[in-house]
């Protein structure tokens, strides 16, 4: 028995040698962003853990074990969305032991994902867009940036970490477009409207320069959305932002950054465009991820049809 357990001890620390080897090819050759990063290695080491606690060599894992480790998540109160998260992160590192010949089996690939309630995504209306950027007092530098940063947020239905990576050089006012920075680094085009365009404008004559000046060592950066001391600001501190702005508004609270990515997709969609044209300017890898906006459309067309008719009610 001795000889057993050291057997699998050995196993384990390969395995997790392994895991480190999957999350260096993550980062460095699939040049995931390090948030993305760093849920695979949260994830990982949390399996690893399992398997070390409940005796099982990772290697050598069947369809049943690694039906017992869902198990144990739901247990253990972990939403759906959560358990999926992990499952995908277990299937992708065993895609990858299999494809480097590291193992034989594939037992992640035959286990089904738990059922996901379908939950339409939260958009905020025009109306509320209105105010929400009517809420910003323009009047400082500070506000300049803010009205922005929202004026971008709406214009390109960007993700909140996009505008943050954000430089200048990538909003060119003069073609009317920005280049925004999506998963893996993708890049994509993204035009922007005119009102848009002017508030950047005027931030970057106006704020910018002021905000720059604030930079305690007196050196320079290139980044767009610039914080108090004049640094770039993080997706953190945009979304802070963000909410500040939302209960000037006197907006739900539920409201976040990326319902304005949701309501440019839906707006979109309900203007007539193309799904593969929204799918390009979302920077989504599938068109089913992009499909989920056609019933929001939908609904919403019932929606009106239901208030506008006389028998609606």
């Amino acid at each position: 028995m001795g000889g057993e357990a050291k057997s699998r001890s050995a196993s384990q620390e390969r395995f997790r040698s392994q895991v480190a080897d999957f999350i260096r090819y993550l980062s460095s050759v699939r040049n995931l962003s390090p948030n993305t990063v760093r849920a695979y290695e949260s994830d990982l080491d949390a399996y690893a853990s399992w398997a070390e606690r409940e005796g099982i060599d990772p290697l050598e894992v069947s369809h049943r074990d690694l039906r017992f480790f869902l198990a144990d998540l739901s247990r253990a109160r972990y939403t759906t969305r959560t358990i999926n998260r992990h499952l995908s992160a277990v299937r992708a590192l065993y895609r990858w032991l299999l494809h480097e010949g590291l193992t034989e089996r594939d037992a992640a690939a035959a286990v089904a994902s738990p059922k996901l309630a379908k939950t339409l995504p939260k958009t905020i209306s025009d109306a509320d867009v209105a105010r929400l950027l009517e809420s910003v007092d323009t009047a400082s530098a500070a506000g300049l940036r803010d009205r922005a940063f929202l004026e971008l947020l709406y214009a390109s239905g960007a993700r909140i970490s996009e505008v943050s990576g954000l430089d200048v050089r990538d909003v060119d006012l003069r073609t009317s477009q920005v280049r925004l920075f999506g998963k893996g680094s993708k890049e994509r085009i993204v035009p922007l409207y005119d009102s848009c365009l002017a508030w950047v404008g005027r931030y970057l004559v106006e704020g910018r320069p002021e905000l720059l000046a604030r930079r305690r060592d007196g050196s320079t950066t290139q980044a767009l959305l610039l914080s108090t001391r004049g640094n770039r600001m993080s997706a953190a501190a945009l979304r802070t932002c963000f909410e500040k702005h939302a209960r000037a508004a006197g907006l739900d609270g539920s409201i976040t950054p990326h319902a304005m990515r949701h309501s440019f997709a839906t707006e979109l969609l309900g203007g007539g465009a193309d799904m593969r044209s929204v799918q390009e300017l979302l920077g989504h890898a599938s068109l089913s991820t992009t499909q989920i906006y056609t019933h929001l459309s939908v609904d919403r067309l019932k929606e009106a049809a239901r208030q506008a008719h006389p028998r609606g009610e």
